[in-house]
């Protein structure tokens, strides 16, 4: 019976970043490459915006499932 347990999943985290930051990169240069400066940093002022925007989520839902204060 010991065979059929699971054992525990790795941590991708680290190189979930290391993609994204790998992925936005080359995506970015792309834009440079064929519609220039100004596609490629309003991309990058959409991805900044699309990120702050999950950051304040994670935010409010930590606000919302935390304990209250003691006292």
């Amino acid at each position: 019976m010991d065979r059929d347990k699971l054992g525990r999943a790795p941590n991708y985290t680290k190189a979930c970043i290391v993609m994204f930051g790998v992925n936005i990169t080359w995506i970015l240069l792309f834009l440079f490459a064929i519609w220039g400066l100004v596609a490629a940093v309003f991309l990058g002022l959409a991805v900044n915006r699309w990120v702050d925007w999950l950051a304040y989520r994670k935010r409010l839902e930590e606000e919302r499932w935390a304990l209250p204060p003691k006292g």
